[in-house]
């Protein structure tokens, strides 16, 4: 639950930083060397619709078992993840990795994909207590006998 909360406040504030410099996102972007013009602002648009989603969820609901705030978490984690690790393996400068917008920003670095890294362990941390957690509806259900899984 603690990893929910602090993970939902990271991705509420960075959309919000994202959103607030939204002008300056297409650039940011485009300088990962992937994407740019159209593809770049659709880029950031789904970035900080997806940080959004999952940061306001995880917030509002961090009991919540339901794997979808996980899934859209996980998306975005591996975006930024693929944008960082190609970006660096190809020796581009990226003066600003864009994850606050034009907010505390961070060159391009170890540091960085080390922070995309652990993003990564928190996503797979996530998605595993998620399959292996059973619902308290099921729990409630074996333990009233009324557990029907047919194999």
């Amino acid at each position: 639950m603690v990893l929910r909360i602090v993970l939902g406040a990271v991705y509420t504030a960075m959309a919000i930083g994202q959103l607030a410099s939204f002008g300056h996102m297409p650039a940011i972007l485009s300088a990962y060397g992937l994407v740019a013009g159209v593809a770049a602002t659709a880029l950031a648009a789904a970035l900080i619709f997806g940080e959004l989603v999952c940061g306001i969820w995880f917030l509002a609901r961090p009991r919540s078992k339901l794997l979808a705030p996980v899934w859209v978490y996980t998306a975005v984690s591996v975006v930024w993840a693929v944008l960082a690790v190609q970006a660096y393996a190809r020796g581009l400068t990226v003066a600003n990795c864009g994850c606050f917008g034009i907010y505390l920003t961070q060159r391009l670095s170890w540091f960085v994909l080390f922070q995309d890294a652990l993003t990564l362990l928190y996503a797979g941390l996530l998605l595993r207590h998620g399959r292996t957690a059973p619902s308290r509806e099921h729990a409630d259900r074996v333990e009233a006998g009324r557990d029907v899984r047919i194999p």
